[in-house]
């Protein structure tokens, strides 16, 4: 389930009509994905078995409003022909909790055997899952808060001790990896406890998100401050091994190799959703960014009218980034953030969310220059270097947080 809490946009405007045949996908002037890749996020269900405290979903009453597919696979093929037929598909199966719904996850396994698939499940029902669908995982990316006392408080009593049993019984049989993917709300989220979960046997990586909510008034941007600087000192403590935690790995990437910050996504933002992240709810409306998905205005297509649009989040001149010091390695990190705060011009939300948060990147960058990343780098050996520099996982995760 998405881990990010949104404030409302203008529910007014009116959902944007399916293009004219002159508009779609097909004019050479118009590209709706840019580059040989895309994510194809399919949301199995909008229904989920946990009520966390921060869901995204639950602004414009997403969460629980569409259970069933309103589009069948055949529908989805004939998009997927003409629109994704050139590119390379990986396919995450999101919700709401996706695996409520096994049968659309295995039907499209079927279907599409030569593309890639992630799961980003609260881990709760992953035991319930056949063989040969974790077998067929490249990622897993399982929502955790934290250590137990963080996840429970946020998710329910027993929870975090149940989704880590589930992922010890199923960790031989899947394929891939297993990623944990806490969102940052609790100020009071300890050094230790994100140390444990990258330490730990039954994950490969640790990936956090500050959370999108107002929770950093009072001492606790100080308090997320000095927790960086304990991961920072961390990380960088041995030239011999890498510590698996993803968004001080892909940053310290694109301060060594700026280059890798631009190639995948035209320089433009790293969580995707100007470039090839595309949504697709229940009843088939194709949106680029998951937490964003109660707005019509962001609307850039639909499965049953097979059309497929650029996507509306992009760049804006009254977003400052291009100015800021983070701005070569943080590459605007979340566009839905910044058109909020800049865009729809919510200074609410810019001064308690945004701006707190592009705080955080900007000191973790100064904090990671402290440790000359490039002479850490230098000193890496070969095959660590290169699961810094070519991770497949950063494909599947925002790399910023």
């Amino acid at each position: 389930m998405t881990t990010q809490v949104l404030r409302r946009i203008d529910r007014a405007e009116p959902a944007p009509a399916a293009p004219a045949m002159s508009d779609r996908s097909d004019r050479s002037d118009v590209v709706p994905i840019v580059g040989d890749r895309v994510e194809l996020q399919l949301l199995t269900t909008l229904k989920c078995n946990l009520k966390c405290t921060y869901c995204s979903l639950g602004v414009g009453d997403v969460l629980g409003s569409q259970n069933e597919l309103k589009y069948d696979l055949d529908q989805l093929t004939r998009f997927v022909d003409k629109h994704l037929a050139d590119k390379e598909v990986y396919v995450t199966f999101y919700g709401g909790e996706p695996t409520l719904n096994q049968r659309m996850m295995e039907d499209v396994m079927q279907r599409f055997p030569h593309f890639r698939f992630q799961l980003q499940t609260n881990g709760t029902l992953l035991d319930n899952l056949p063989d040969w669908v974790l077998g067929r995982l490249s990622n897993v990316l399982i929502s955790i808060d934290g250590g137990e006392e963080t996840t429970d408080g946020y998710r329910g009593k027993g929870i975090y001790r149940q989704v880590v049993k589930n992922i010890g019984l199923v960790r031989d049989r899947i394929a891939g990896t297993v990623t944990a993917r806490v969102t940052w709300g609790n100020p009071d989220t300890t050094f230790e406890e994100l140390d444990e979960l990258a330490t730990s046997e039954v994950f490969d990586y640790l990936y956090w998100q500050f959370v999108a909510d107002e929770m950093y008034d009072g001492d606790s941007v100080g308090k997320r401050r000095a927790v960086l600087v304990k991961l920072i000192e961390r990380f960088f403590a041995s030239d011999r091994e890498l510590y698996p935690l993803i968004p001080l790995m892909g940053i310290v990437r694109n301060m060594v190799l700026p280059n890798r910050g631009r190639e995948l996504y035209a320089g433009l933002t790293q969580c995707r959703v100007s470039t090839h992240l595309i949504n697709v709810m229940p009843d088939g409306k194709i949106f680029p960014c998951p937490d964003m998905m109660y707005a019509p205005e962001m609307q850039m297509g639909e499965i049953q009218g097979n059309w497929l649009k650029k996507s509306p989040l992009q760049p804006a001149e009254s977003m400052p980034c291009e100015t800021c010091e983070a701005f070569s390695w943080c590459r605007r990190n979340c566009m839905k953030n910044l058109y909020l705060g800049y865009v729809k011009n919510d200074l609410r939300y810019r001064g308690n969310v945004v701006e707190p948060i592009c705080d955080l990147l900007r000191f973790m960058g100064r904090e990671i220059e402290k440790h000359d990343p490039k002479g850490w780098y230098a000193r890496l050996p070969v095959p660590v270097r290169k699961r810094l520099t070519d991770n497949e996982v950063y494909e599947y995760v925002e790399i910023m947080p």
